[in-house]
């Protein structure tokens, strides 16, 4: 049944590009794919005709779903036929308001995703995030991964532009195989588009003051950019990616830094939210890595806590990164340490090498913790915290780790609207 609906999936959506012919804009990377679409999309449907994916839709049924304009119906027959009636219908009947631009995330699991992606919806701006250790276990090595995914970048129109990550090797790499003009971005000097002066501002008081801001300069041109909802150095790569489309799209920098005031990341990457006991959380349960968890961590160690406070790292298990699992733990354990955490706890039995990793490193084990499962994790926290401190919660999809967030988030009632996975198949 799978197979049979995505083929009659990329049958419709095929007819539907032909006919309309958006420009495609393609995202992929091994992490912030979802964050760069959505701000992608918020600039550039401040005034262009855009539809970009819902939720993570980004595989072979997600990407033809999203060109045909619906969610998934799940398992539904009837939803199936509902589907497949709305594509023939745009193939039959002229829809003036078919948007003039998709903005599509493009994920891999397996060799040979890309080419699916890229022959079903050739992109004319591609950009890559970066490439990391994210599904090794599926692909063996870096290289795969890296030559799996630039298989995007090699599909670029030729007329068209590609995106990529200046301080990612992987990513920058892929400027040599590239039929397209290149644009890279990042913080590192050399970067066509830069981002300077870098500071991040932790919430105090009602919780209304956060965010980061810093100086985007492009071929000489410097402008201020606050964004007042981001709180992480992954926001910021997300935020350049976009500003590079908006340019290439006939945005000025004063329009993009303005656009980019108001942004937001998607729940569950690096939200600021009020916890119990006057304490504040980083949630960033989404999904992790050892490249985002060093990231994440980074902000962290970076925020100035109030006298007596304490930073905490919440961290369950990374997860689909193969052979490289118990180095990546490791080295996410020596970082913890590194960038001046108080307090380490850990949960899931891989993550007892972010353990031993802090350790190591000279974090005394008094300030180590481990938890088979998050409620036992929840309920340590939740009796430990005090008064300003801050929390980074993180982990893989399959560790579950927003469920420490509703622990001991001030609002669980919100928690529908804050956090990821809840209700439905997660319950």
């Amino acid at each position: 049944m799978k197979k049979f609906i995505q083929l009659q999936l990329k049958f419709f959506s095929s007819l539907i590009l032909h006919k309309y012919q958006p420009e495609i804009i393609a995202i992929s990377g091994s992490i912030g794919k979802t964050s760069t679409k959505e701000l992608v999309y918020k600039i550039l449907s401040s005034r262009l005709s855009v539809r970009t994916s819902v939720k993570n839709y980004n595989n072979e049924i997600g990407v033809p779903l999203t060109i045909i304009g619906l969610e998934s119906p799940g398992s539904s027959v009837f939803g199936w036929l509902k589907v497949f009636c709305k594509a023939l219908k745009l193939y039959i009947f002229t829809d003036k308001n078919y948007p003039k631009y998709l903005v599509l995330e493009m994920g891999i699991d397996r060799p040979g995703d890309m080419a699916y992606l890229t022959h079903l919806a050739p992109p004319r701006i591609g950009i890559m995030t970066g490439v990391s250790h994210s599904h090794l276990e599926y692909f063996g090595s870096l290289n795969n991964i890296k030559k799996e995914k630039q298989v995007l970048i090699e599909n670029v129109d030729r007329r068209g532009l590609s995106i990529l990550n200046y301080d990612n090797p992987g990513a920058l790499s892929m400027a040599e195989v590239s039929p397209a003009r290149v644009l890279t971005y990042g913080l590192k000097d050399g970067a066509d588009l830069l981002a300077q002066d870098i500071n991040f501002n932790a919430a105090r008081g009602n919780y209304d003051i956060a965010g980061v801001n810093f100086k985007l300069n492009y071929e000489g041109s410097i402008v201020p950019v606050n964004m007042s909802n981001i709180l992480s150095t992954g926001g910021v790569y997300s935020a350049l990616a976009a500003t590079a489309v908006a340019l290439h799209l006939g945005f000025n920098l004063m329009e993009i830094a303005t656009l980019l005031r108001d942004c937001r990341l998607p729940v569950g990457r690096m939200q600021l939210l009020p916890g119990i006991k006057h304490s504040f959380i980083i949630d960033d349960s989404y999904n992790s890595s050892p490249e985002s968890s060093i990231a994440a961590l980074e902000v962290l160690g970076s925020i100035k806590l109030d006298a007596g406070a304490s930073r905490y790292a919440i961290l369950g298990d990374m997860l689909e990164i193969g052979a490289y699992t118990e180095k990546g733990h490791r080295l996410v354990g020596e970082q913890v340490f590194k960038f001046g955490v108080d307090y380490l706890i850990s949960v899931g039995e891989r993550s007892r090498d972010i353990g031993r990793g802090a350790e190591s490193a000279g974090m005394s084990s008094d300030y180590i913790f481990h938890f088979d499962d998050t409620e036992a994790a929840g309920l340590f926290v939740q009796e430990r915290l005090s008064e300003g401190d801050v929390l980074l919660i993180k982990g893989s999809q399959g560790a579950r780790m927003e469920k420490i967030v509703k622990e001991i988030m001030a609002e669980p009632n919100r928690a529908e609207e804050l956090l990821v996975r809840q209700g439905g198949s997660w319950d």
